[in-house]
């Protein structure tokens, strides 16, 4: 796989011994694997939740033996064998018996160190002695049964007392709701460090009780200013190899087939279930349809999205088949948490103070399934309707927002549906909402709805709707645009839906932002033509769509150039004679459709094929003979777009 460095983050993990130090090693290159290993453990911060005082410990002593090795690997030692096993680096409490274990063996007198060096090395030896003869840090100790046994409590759906609560989030120094977001961060990016499921279990339980104390201490903290909320996948350029060969779209649930070849699972389970025997990017027969987690490529995919700050969410369910939950510590911390912000939001509060609580709200909804489901099951919908119409733009914002986070698990988008005044203010967020923010994010929030089949019917005979999305899409900015064309684009998946688009004007649309928006306006336009909208489109491009689109074809994106060759085939056979005329017309049209049937995407090729053999049978005289009508399907499902050839 090509990843290249620029695109990927730096390393967050921290590396084990075993990555630094071989059997194998050379004298020299054992010495500057260790103090690489001794330098990247000093960098590392001091733990703050447990073990406080003993990480930074470790710390300080690492910095010092960089400096020991340093001066090794600067003046090598001749004729002195050093041993990897002398050096055990084990964390906390045993790591100073390792280093005093290690310094036994350490040949000291016959590296010749200088005087300074020396003295070092007694000063770690007698650092490490100290410690070794403590039994532990009592306070550390103590702190950390104190926080297990509230997590215990809150497992077995005991409420934290306040006061003791208070107590141990003093002695944490986690004084204020800041701070607990900062921690936060910071616990979100351990879970990456740890290895095994009960390590990242024990972390994800932490912080729900760090969320649950910032909010029952400290209040709901005080909305960050932003002028977006955080980025999609569609708004950033990622790894080609993050890029799944059907959907096009940055993949999720990365699985491997008996090719070999790596595709999204709901992209590759839809190819599978519509009868396809084959792999799509090879065209090998597929010996089996077992699915194989790419568990590597979505780790990489996982940490890119988090230091690209896009939401990244597994697929993976949080219960297990027989329907026991995999981490009850945290999903009770959630529901703590939730039933305060809500009964809160239930008295009556200020603006300011409903803003905080709602961006709280937000925020949960964001993280994980658990936590939108429990918002929902707790009511917070039916309070977040009235400040859908709030004159605090920032209050209307994470309202909107809020309601956008939960609509992405199913279940809630039938609560968001059905739930009495819930839609209706989402419509008018989107119609005349404060802010571009609040307006396209009520757009998402509608592409979102419009997953649902039955609900995308539903939306798409509603006026207002199909008005406020054109408005959007012809007058926001770029963000907004493309959220309201994503709507659009679902709402067309519908022929009755295309009817009403249409006489809203989004051939006309498609016209304006044709240049600034290429992928998103083709990718519209192909569904409309294919839908009915050939009459449309004639009246409007008088034939010029078809010079657009072959523009297109010479240097769009792959996604663009796929649809835009598949709409060129629909307008080739829907529009006659007369638009083949205008495409074999056009200069160099025969070497365009060449190489994209040479470096372009599967379905790109096929079309570019057909495209090619429509282009010959014009030029034999044949044009008039009866064209196939198989077309190829667009399937949107889950918010993703996944092409399925004829």
């Amino acid at each position: 796989m090509a990843v290249s460095q620029e695109d990927f983050p730096a390393r967050k993990r921290r590396p084990a011994l075993e990555a630094f130090v071989s059997p194998n090693f050379s004298n020299q290159k054992l010495l500057q694997s260790l103090f690489l290993l001794s330098q990247e453990i000093s960098s590392l911060q001091p733990l703050r939740i447990l073990l406080r005082k003993s990480s930074a410990s470790i710390i300080r002593k690492s910095r010092m033996i960089s400096v020991l090795f340093e001066e090794l690997v600067r003046s090598p030692p001749q004729n002195v064998v050093v041993n990897a096993s002398s050096f055990n680096f084990e964390f906390f409490s045993s790591i100073d018996d390792g280093i005093i274990d290690a310094s036994g063996y350490f040949p000291a007198r016959e590296l010749n160190l200088n005087e300074d060096v020396e003295e070092l090395l007694d000063l770690i030896k007698k650092q490490c002695s100290q410690n070794a003869a403590e039994s532990g840090d009592t306070n550390d100790e103590n702190l950390r049964i104190d926080v297990l046994k509230m997590l215990e409590d809150i497992k077995r759906e005991i409420v934290p007392d306040n006061s003791k609560l208070s107590e141990i989030f003093e002695r944490l120094n986690l004084s204020d709701s800041t701070s607990c977001s900062s921690e936060i961060e910071n616990l979100e990016d351990e879970i990456q460090n740890q290895n095994d499921d009960k390590s990242k279990a024990d972390v994800i339980a932490l912080i729900g009780l760090v969320r649950y104390a910032k909010c029952v201490l400290y209040g709901a903290s005080t909305p960050r200013i932003t002028t977006r909320r955080q980025k999609s996948a569609s708004e950033v350029s990622f790894p080609a190899d993050f890029r799944c060969p059907i959907s096009l779209d940055l993949m999720r649930d990365p699985v491997v087939v008996s090719t070999g070849q790596t595709y999204d699972r709901p992209s590759i389970s839809a190819w599978v279930e519509s009868g396809h025997a084959t792999c799509p990017k090879t065209g090998q027969p597929l010996s089996h349809t077992q699915l194989i987690p790419n568990l590597a490529l979505k780790n990489l995919i996982a940490m890119w999205c988090r230091d690209q700050r896009i939401p990244f969410e597994s697929t993976e369910d949080s219960v297990k088949p027989n329907g026991v939950v995999l981490n009850k510590t945290a999903l009770e911390a959630i529901k703590m948490t939730v039933t305060f912000l809500v009964n809160k939001l239930t008295a009556s509060q200020t603006s300011e103070v409903n803003n905080r609580l709602v961006h709280e709200l937000r925020v949960l909804a964001k993280t994980d399934s658990d936590s939108r489901t429990c918002i929902a099951e707790a009511g917070a919908l039916p309070l977040l309707v009235k400040f859908l119409g709030s004159d605090n733009p920032s209050l209307q914002i994470n309202a909107v927002t809020t309601i956008l986070n939960l609509s992405i698990l199913e279940a809630n988008k039938t609560r968001i549906m059905e739930t009495d005044g819930v839609l209706n203010g989402v419509i008018e967020v989107l119609r005349s909402g404060a802010t571009w923010e609040a307006k396209g994010n009520a757009a998402a929030t509608v592409f979102s709805l419009t997953g649902v089949h039955a609900y995308r019917k539903r939306l798409g005979k509603k006026t207002r709707v199909v008005k406020a999305l054109l408005d959007l899409a012809r007058s926001g900015p770029t963000n907004s645009k493309r959220d309201a064309m994503m709507a659009i684009l679902n709402l067309a998946g519908d022929r009755e839906g295309v009817g009403k688009l249409i006489e809203g004007g989004v051939v006309e649309v498609i016209g304006e932002i044709m240049d600034s928006m290429v992928e998103e306006a083709v990718a519209v336009l192909e569904v409309v033509v294919k839908r009915g909208g050939m009459v449309a489109i004639s009246a409007v491009y008088h034939g010029s769509i078809v010079k657009k689109l072959t523009n297109v074809l010479r240097d769009g994106s792959d996604r663009a150039r796929e649809s835009a060759a598949a709409t060129l085939v629909i307008i080739c056979r829907k529009g006659g004679s007369e638009m083949v005329a205008e495409l074999a017309a056009i200069t160099g049209i025969e070497r365009v459709v060449w190489e994209m049937m040479g470096m372009g995407t599967g379905r790109a090729r096929r079309k570019a094929t057909t495209l090619l053999r429509i282009l010959r049978r014009w030029a034999a005289g044949l044009i008039g003979e009866h064209f196939s009508n198989q077309h190829s399907t667009t399937v949107n499902m889950n918010s993703t777009r996944i092409v399925l050839p004829a």
